[in-house]
């Protein structure tokens, strides 16, 4: 295993990749508002399928939100590694399922993102972490484009981030306006990637196709 030179070095909380344990009292009040919600929406309560639909709702928000409860900069700072490489590194069809915070109705899509280092590389699986911490909130797709961007950029300090975010959102393919072909893409650069022969780049890489 590569030693860590980082001198800002934390541990990633180990309960990160999946949300198993809840919270018992916020299940509680949680189910309890599920619950008048259902009835205020007509439905019985108390017909079989619905006993237990408040806690299970309770539950998943607490899994969609879970982003709250974690620090990004640490995920970065807990793998980042001494390196000369100062070239692009990309990662880039990072899955991306985060809560749109006006009607709370998902947003689904991919997140593009490249950075330019500048002494220090990070564990390529840390990037979609933080991209998941982010994204496990309530969230708009252009505050959650320049999140990322920042938290990478002001974590590690490279040349260069660049961020691009292809979303569907469900709150325009099942109600409002309906269109359910319509994709809101989002982006943001900051240092070389204001560039225009090094945006291009990256715009050519994720446009580009493995055979």
């Amino acid at each position: 295993m590569a030693e860590n030179n980082n001198p800002h070095y934390q541990e990633e909380p180990e309960s990160y990749e999946r949300v198993d344990a809840y919270n018992s009292d916020k299940t509680i009040s949680l189910a309890k508002y599920y619950e008048q919600i259902i009835d205020e929406l007509g439905e019985d309560i108390h017909r079989e399928g619905l006993l237990k639909t408040p806690e299970r709702v309770a539950k998943a928000m607490q899994f969609l939100t879970h982003g709250y409860d974690i620090d990004p900069a640490a995920i970065l700072k807990g793998a980042m590694f001494k390196e000369d490489h100062n070239h692009m590194v990309l990662v880039k069809d990072i899955e991306i399922y985060s809560m749109c915070e006006h009607h709370m109705l998902p947003f689904i899509g991919k997140a593009h993102v490249a950075y330019i280092p500048n002494g220090w590389i990070v564990g390529l699986s840390k990037i979609p972490r933080v991209i998941d911490a982010f994204s496990r909130r309530l969230q708009v797709q252009e505050r959650l484009t320049d999140q990322i961007k920042d938290c990478i950029q002001d974590t590690m300090n490279p040349l260069g981030v660049a961020v691009v975010i292809e979303a569907r959102h469900l709150c325009m393919q099942m109600r409002g306006v309906q269109k359910q072909n319509s994709v809101t893409t989002t982006s943001s650069f900051t240092g070389a990637f204001e560039k225009d022969s090094t945006r291009k780049e990256f715009i050519q890489l994720i446009s580009a196709k493995l055979s």
